[in-house]
């Protein structure tokens, strides 16, 4: 009797053991599918993000070559007061500032966006590049100024 008594406890114990083990699995799973969603919410936010800087950016760029422009408009009416050798010199340097101002536009319009991390290596290029060209204006208007 007292044999049976302590199977029938070990034998609870285990079945108590094994009942308690498989809701752990069930609530392990329950924690994994809530984690893979918060992750997934998260992973959506940060797509979101990516995807607003693009077109921050591509709205505050687009205002730059929009004053470039303007720029190209101003020192052609400049050029149109100098001497004509001083013109023919002036307007090949505006031509080139014309196609680098489209060239850098065309690019920013054909970006497709291709991950977060590709994204900052072009930002970081393409304002690297602009910054370039804007200090090519300023340089261009001084000149032109001073003479």
């Amino acid at each position: 009797m007292k044999n049976s008594i302590i199977s029938l406890a070990v034998g609870v114990c285990m079945a108590g053991a094994f009942i308690q083990s498989c809701n752990s699995s069930a609530e392990k799973v329950e924690i994994a599918q809530d984690k893979l969603i918060e992750a997934n919410k998260n992973l959506e936010e940060a797509n979101e993000a990516y995807l607003a800087d693009i077109d921050i950016y591509r709205q505050e760029t687009a205002k730059r070559f929009a004053a470039n422009e303007k720029s190209i408009a101003d020192f052609k009416a400049r050029v149109e007061n100098q001497k004509r050798e001083a013109r023919v010199d002036y307007n090949k340097k505006i031509v080139e500032l014309e196609q680098k101002n489209g060239d850098f536009k065309k690019l920013m319009d054909d970006y497709e966006a291709e991950g977060a991390a590709n994204w900052e290596q072009f930002k970081a290029e393409f304002g690297r590049n602009m910054d370039e060209l804007g200090k090519a204006f300023k340089d261009f208007g001084t000149r032109n100024v001073k003479q």
